[in-house]
């Protein structure tokens, strides 16, 4: 019922642009007619586009299949061969509207390649190690000789330029060698196989080969504008290509994200970080172009380098990805669809070429990436899927032969094989993957680990991107720095220091003497000693030029966008007990969670000592865990011990005794201890667990913390509305009574 009710209506937007399209054409096509036709054909290819994807995705094809149909059902394949003058009407021939849907699918290029290496995460090579370098390197290796052989071998009628067959060779072992890594991840992701070695394998492999389609590309186009063939232009497209990935992956990375960091922390109007996302790309675009070789090849850097920004909220990348999903991708693979004329296939040689493609294509990437997985260590089963995997073209082969149509090196028969053999080979890898995938059984290390991804997950420290930090010179603020750095160097988490003088609230001094940001490269250092250039602790830190560093500074840029807030100061402790004024209104201006470090005790007294031995009060809720995770995060930094200490309820009467406490309550107990210590397991930190039944929890923390002669307290609290910063009893409590050291994580 759904899918004819989409026919209808999808048959009733045809008629009405066709209408509109015929009362125009009554008419002499001006400027404005042009305009108004040119309104008509996007409308028309995101309806089409995105209810034939949808109907696709119901048949478990991916979307795009559905999209380049809906251009081959619209242009002279279908609509064009039995009503062609409608064809004609909807998509004049004239050389001012094929300019002006020619604008739209360059922009469309870019922005594809743009989200195309958003999706890319480098650091997946890097895990899924040989078995995807070697078999992305035989996947591309095998039909990209193939496809060279057959350029070589093309007759002279279908190429645009016999002289330049060279460079049409090139073009097309390419489109023929790389695999699309949009319909590669769809489909595993689909399959549940995203975290599995194989799928990790397998989009490493998709990445690998897209990455190095792009830079060939790139070269490929540089020799095609140059026309001749000649060492000089080789090199210079080469090295070229070279120099700006290099400059790109290192200079570039830094520039990427200051800019992005920066836009996202001065300007207030809508949208401004995707307008720079967007100055970026078409910036790395143009530099591509200077120096000869294929703006895909800026947009596609550009979007690497902007995926990797630490700082690009999920809601922006959503916004982003929703745009070019929504737009430019139903769009684009639309009139990739309408530039092909299927009808040639009527020619018995084209039809045999047509077939002799698909052959190359698919029988040179089935055994390359086959061999490529044996050769890295993979068994039968999974060299297989890898194989199945890697046979589908989709996007990256319609792009590659869109540039070549474009650049001139592919006739207009040669782009419709080519994309005839895309869409084959996309609806055919789904199911293959599929039938291939649910073969693997799931090894013993491999469970172990997507265990403690599982745990990364649904974790609390992990999942921070960006922090805050508001300190003095005191004690609370070095205690409070050692945090940071234990936090921000699990995960080179960018940090904002505002560091507030001990005298009210004034400016201190910044730059290379600011206390703080040593103490936050110290442990930040400490916390993740395997990373680079781990001796200076490298995370980004920033000291924000504020003209008077007080609470209101703290809000203002809490505004920017953090995801945690820690607050080290003194007069911490109000004069009649509880939270200090000052607190109060630095936590007021931060609605995210807080976490507050208050030095002292006889081992913590500067917050700068060592930290021997950290206690942690759980209960199973989600606050205490976050607090597990802090004091977990913190003794990395010192190869503290941690305790866990688990207080269970006394008797109802309030006398001391003797408890009774049922099987299923004491298991209770038990299961929250255990987790305690595999999330400590998580963060390779030494944890012992302890049961408490005492009247009040607070008494049975603050007698373990003094008969274990403990250097911390991490508590998990939670805050409670009021005019002053409230945490409940018991964290009042020990804010009063304790003589240890204590950090309060609040949710």
């Amino acid at each position: 019922m759904p899918t004819a009710v989409a026919a209808r209506c999808l048959l009733g937007i045809l008629m009405l642009c066709g209408g509109t399209s015929m009362a125009l054409a009554a008419e002499p096509i001006t400027s404005e007619h042009a305009g108004a036709i040119f309104i008509v054909q996007p409308a028309l290819l995101l309806v089409v586009g995105r209810g034939l994807g949808e109907l696709m995705q119901r048949f478990g094809q991916p979307a795009i299949v559905g999209q380049l149909l809906g251009g081959l059902i619209l242009g002279p394949s279908l609509l064009g061969a039995i009503w062609p003058d409608l064809q004609h009407l909807l998509f004049p021939p004239t050389v001012e509207q094929k300019s002006m849907l020619n604008a739209v699918s360059q922009l469309g290029i870019l922005m594809l390649l743009l989200l195309t290496g958003m999706e890319t995460d480098l650091r997946l090579i890097k895990r899924a190690g040989r078995a995807a370098i070697s078999a992305s390197a035989a996947g591309v290796a095998l039909p990209f000789v193939g496809g060279f052989w057959l350029g070589e071998m093309l007759p002279d009628s279908i190429l645009p330029n016999p002289q330049a067959r060279f460079v049409t060779a090139l073009f097309l072992a390419t489109a023929l060698s790389i695999s699309s890594i949009k319909i590669v991840a769809v489909v595993v992701r689909e399959m549940n196989f995203m975290r599995r070695d194989i799928g990790q394998i397998i989009v490493a492999s998709a990445i690998i080969e897209d990455s190095s389609g792009w830079i060939i590309i790139a070269v490929s186009f540089g020799l095609a504008s140059s026309g001749t063939l000649d060492l000089r232009s080789v090199g210079f497209a080469v090295l070229g290509t070279l120099l700006f990935l290099a400059i790109s992956l290192t200079v570039g990375r830094r520039v990427v994200f200051s800019l992005i960091r920066w836009t996202n922390d001065t300007f207030q109007s809508e949208f401004a970080v995707i307008t720079v996302i967007l100055l970026i790309m078409l910036t790395m675009a143009l530099v591509t172009y200077l120096i000869g070789v294929q703006t895909v090849l800026g947009a596609f850097v550009a979007g690497v380098l902007i995926g990797e920004s630490p700082i690009l909220t999920s809601h922006i990348n959503e916004q982003l990805r929703g745009l070019i999903a929504a737009l430019f991708m139903p769009v684009f693979f639309g009139l990739s669809g309408l530039g092909a004329d299927l009808t040639i296939l009527k020619n018995p040689t084209l039809l045999l070429l047509g077939a002799g493609l698909v052959m190359v294509a698919s029988v040179g990437k089935f055994a390359g990436a086959f061999v490529g997985g044996k050769i890295g260590g993979l068994d039968r089963a999974e060299s297989l899927a890898l194989a199945c995997a890697m046979n589908a073209r989709g996007s990256t082969e319609v792009i590659v032969a869109s540039i070549g149509l474009s650049a001139g090196v592919f006739s207009r028969n040669l782009y419709t094989l080519i994309v005839g053999m895309a869409v084959l080979t996309t609806m055919a890898m789904p199911p293959m993957l599929r039938w291939a995938l649910r073969r693997l059984p799931m090894r013993k290390a491999e469970r172990e680990r997507l265990e403690r991804e599982e745990l990364d997950a649904r974790g609390f420290v992990p999942n921070l991107e960006r922090l805050l930090l508001a300190v003095d010179a005191g004690p609370n603020g070095a205690l409070a720095s050692r945090l940071a750095g234990a936090i921000a160097g699990s995960g080179d988490k960018p940090t904002t220091i505002i560091e507030l003088g001990p005298d009210g609230w004034r400016q201190p001094t910044r730059g290379k003497n600011n206390a703080s940001k040593h103490k936050v490269r110290a442990a930040a250092a400490r916390a993740n000693p395997l990373a680079e250039d781990a001796a200076r602790g490298n995370v980004d830190l920033t000291t924000p030029p504020h003209e008077a560093a007080d609470a209101e500074a703290v809000a203002d840029e809490a505004q920017k966008g953090y995801d945690l807030l820690i607050v080290g100061v003194d007069k911490t402790r109000g004069p009649r007990g509880g939270f200090g004024p000052e607190i109060t209104r630095i936590a007021d201006g931060f609605e995210g969670p807080l976490a507050v470090a208050i030095a002292g005790g006889r081992r913590l007294k500067n917050g700068g000592e060592p930290i021997g031995r950290i206690l942690v009060p759980v209960n199973g809720t989600d606050m205490s865990r976050r607090a597990a995770e802090a004091a977990f995060a913190l003794a990395k930094t010192g190869d503290s011990r941690v305790s866990a200490l688990y207080v269970a309820s006394g008797r109802p009467d309030g006398k001391r005794g003797r408890t009774r406490r049922g099987s299923a309550i004491r298991r209770n107990e038990e299961i929250v201890l255990a987790n305690i210590a595999e999330l400590a397991d998580r963060y390779d930190a030494r944890v012992r667990t302890a049961l408490r039944v005492d009247v009040a929890a607070e008494d049975a923390i603050l007698k373990e913390a003094e008969r274990g002669g403990y250097d911390l307290i991490v508590l998990g609290v939670t805050r409670r509305p009021g005019e002053t910063l409230f945490f409940g009893n018991m964290a009042a409590a020990l804010l009063d009574h304790s003589e240890t050291a204590i950090l309060f994580v609040a949710s």
